[in-house]
């Protein structure tokens, strides 16, 4: 499902203008990009939680060369299914 697609059933359940639509959905995401950028968790009820986990460094490896690299550590967004979720998927 694209951003469009999502818009566009946006606009057929709330009734509201496709520029109304893009305005809602942006401001969520925006929303839920702020706080995980933050480091604070999301929970969506029924859906999951967003957070970010920390990755420590370690050495890697080049597959072409062979050649031994430094891999920095790193924040990664991370998302947990909540169990609604998970059942709904697994039927």
């Amino acid at each position: 499902m694209t951003k469009a697609e999502v818009v566009r059933l946006l606009m057929e359940k709330t009734g509201l203008s496709r520029n109304q639509s893009i305005e809602t959905l942006e401001f969520f995401l925006d929303s839920l990009k702020k706080a995980i950028r933050k480091g604070e968790k999301v929970c969506i009820v029924g859906f999951g939680t967003f957070y970010t986990k920390k990755k420590m460094a370690r050495m890697g490896r080049n597959p072409r060369t062979g050649e031994k690299i430094n891999i920095p550590p790193k924040r990664v967004a991370v998302f947990k299914p909540g169990k609604a979720f998970r059942e709904l998927v697994n039927k």
